[in-house]
């Protein structure tokens, strides 16, 4: 599976209110009709807690391909 974009994953994240879980970040972009491709980089992004939109594109940029 290919990365998605960071600002292609932002996009579903426009309502979360940080800090916040990786759970609560994959609950959110579903909820806003995220795809798998979206719902996967979430799940496999490295860390817990993710206080800003910048704390969640670094972990993106950090998955492994």
């Amino acid at each position: 599976m290919a990365n998605v974009n960071p600002i292609q994953v932002q996009k579903y994240l426009s309502n979360v209110n940080y800090p916040a879980s990786k759970s609560d970040l994959v609950d959110a972009a579903r909820k806003e009709g995220a795809g798998q491709d979206v719902v996967e980089t979430l799940q496999k992004m490295p860390g817990d807690t993710f206080n800003s939109p910048v704390d969640v594109s670094e972990a993106i940029g950090k998955i492994e391909s």
